[in-house]
């Protein structure tokens, strides 16, 4: 028998004495054909180990049916359950999903794009790098005519005429802030986040714009950069401590950053949420497991991936219609138990002191 790879639409027809045509269009599942016929022909496809020429079938229909996504990284709750959303929403479509994840290397993130340009997929979803410098390739991507969409992510500044898609940073920010101040905190750190992107940049400003309009002191030592991640909110809240002052609550930009900041806490005893409270923006499936259940920020991953998708697939159906804008999803405040202490019975908020 011949080998698998070389098996053709000619050889399942000539096993069955039937066209090639006929059989094209019972892998196919189109009307024309009898059930009957349609099971008689994916039989002999099966046993003779049929692959389809899915490159051939791209030439012809001049489309691939397949689209890029490319993620900062994947451990993540967030990014998860985006790329979970996007792979089944593309399939709705009868689209494939190719993954890339740059682990926050732009030099990979570039050659993932220029990977999937090659591939030649319809087009291509990307949450860019927190280390992103160069914008260029993104260029280079539109004129190369393959429909780009930034989710989540946006390099400063987007390209002329960017689609994206984004949740509400500065919104969402100035919810848990005013939930800070509300419950009585009036000093208040930010730990995580890079400038360089639009949720740092966005979640920052929200911080302090509310506290300016509570006529809160903002203090940049109290700003901690450092990324989204768990060892850098670790060490952005051993730097607080080792000063000598926490202030009474910390915004951590990311969930993870959050998981930072309880592990750092616990590491010098310090209790949440009755030395220091905590609120973030992000969630998780165990953010209801922590112990004390963190308040946070939520954001609609479902539909973020979902919209992304959707108007993706507007761009190469219908490339001469202009989507070019920024399409804003709205997040939700959880309440859980930290941050939700009645205005007066907190610890007293003249900031946690350093003992050793």
């Amino acid at each position: 028998m011949r080998k698998h790879s070389h098996i053709t639409l000619a050889d399942i027809a000539g096993r069955l004495g039937v066209s090639r045509v006929t059989v094209s269009k019972a892998l196919r599942g189109h009307p024309d054909i009898s059930e009957g016929m349609a099971k008689k022909v994916r039989r002999i496809a099966s046993e003779l180990g049929y692959s389809p020429n899915r490159m051939a079938r791209n030439l012809s229909a001049r489309k691939s049916h397949l689209l890029g996504l490319v993620v900062p990284k994947i451990a993540h709750f967030f990014f998860g359950s985006v790329i979970e959303t996007v792979y089944a929403k593309a399939l709705e479509h009868r689209y494939e999903t190719i993954l890339m994840v740059s682990h926050e290397n732009e030099e990979q993130e570039i050659q993932h794009l220029q990977t999937l340009v090659s591939m030649r997929v319809d087009g291509i979803i990307i949450s860019v790098s927190a280390r992103l410098r160069d914008t260029a390739i993104f260029e280079w991507v539109k004129k190369m005519g393959i429909p780009l969409l930034f989710m989540d992510r946006v390099p400063d500044p987007p390209p002329k005429g960017s689609t994206t898609v984004i949740v509400d940073d500065y919104g969402g920010t100035v919810q848990a802030i005013e939930q800070a101040i509300t419950v009585g905190h009036t000093t208040i750190a930010c730990i995580g986040g890079d400038r360089n992107i639009n949720i740092g940049r966005n979640r920052v400003q929200g911080y302090t714009d509310t506290l300016r309009r509570h006529g809160l002191p903002v203090r940049e030592e109290w700003i901690i950069a450092g990324g989204y991640g768990t060892e850098a909110a670790y060490s952005g809240f051993m730097r607080l401590y080792e000063n000598g002052q926490v202030p009474r609550c910390i915004f951590a930009v990311t969930y993870p950053v959050a998981l930072g900041i309880y592990a750092a806490a616990k590491a010098r005893n310090v209790r949440i949420p009755h030395d220091i409270d905590v609120i973030c923006f992000g969630d998780s499936d165990i953010g209801s497991l922590l112990t004390p259940a963190l308040s946070c920020v939520s954001q609609p991953t479902q539909r973020l991936g979902e919209e992304s998708v959707k108007i993706l697939m507007e761009m190469i159906d219908h490339p001469e219609s202009t989507l070019a804008g920024n399409y804003v999803i709205p997040t939700e405040l959880i309440l859980r138990e930290t941050c939700v202490r009645a205005k007066g019975t907190a610890t007293p908020d003249n900031r946690l002191k350093n003992d050793t």
